[in-house]
């Protein structure tokens, strides 16, 4: 007996590059995020590319969270460690909730490829204004691995035993 599959919900999710060098030609990651969310049935509602700027990252997400423009958001670029990545310094402290299992599972399947170098990275999750927010280091691999090892599948209402999509209309709750 086959179990039955809900109606897939395509989401609208929103593109967020950070960068201080990356343009709409050579902007491989958020292309790559591009092409798979939409093979996958999502809707790309919203695509940046913004500097290193915590207060440029702040300002997209303000405008994207404030106007209902997306469902998910997800960045690349600025998780890493040196001076100028400041994704997560402009992002973790807006989180009302973190999911720390996003970044567990992401380094988990980074070290299967590159092995230790896995802790260059300070790839998160989280919810802000009851919206999911995955920042993902700016490599294309990284990106790949990130969409294809999670983020597709728990943003597919048929993923069992359960997943994202079913819990969007619970995340206002008080």
């Amino acid at each position: 007996m086959s179990e039955a599959k809900d109606k897939f919900i395509s989401l609208k999710i929103g593109i967020i590059t950070v960068s201080d060098t990356r343009n709409v030609d050579n902007d491989t990651s958020g292309a790559y995020l591009s092409d798979a969310i939409k093979k996958s049935g999502h809707e790309i509602s919203k695509r940046v590319i913004v500097k290193d700027s915590i207060e440029q990252i702040r300002n997209i997400l303000h405008e994207w969270t404030s106007k209902n423009a997306v469902d998910v958001i997800i960045t690349t670029g600025g998780t890493g460690l040196t001076g100028r990545d400041k994704t997560p310094e402009a992002i973790e402290p807006l989180l009302e909730k973190k999911i720390d299992g996003f970044a567990a599972l992401f380094h988990q399947i980074s070290s299967t490829k590159i092995g230790t170098s896995t802790i260059q990275s300070r790839a998160f999750g989280g919810i802000y204004k009851n919206i999911y927010i995955f920042s993902l280091p700016g490599s294309t691999n990284a990106c790949k691995d990130a969409w294809d090892g999670i983020l597709k599948h728990q943003l597919n209402i048929n993923h069992k035993p359960c997943n994202l999509v079913e819990i969007i209309p619970r995340l206002s709750e008080k």
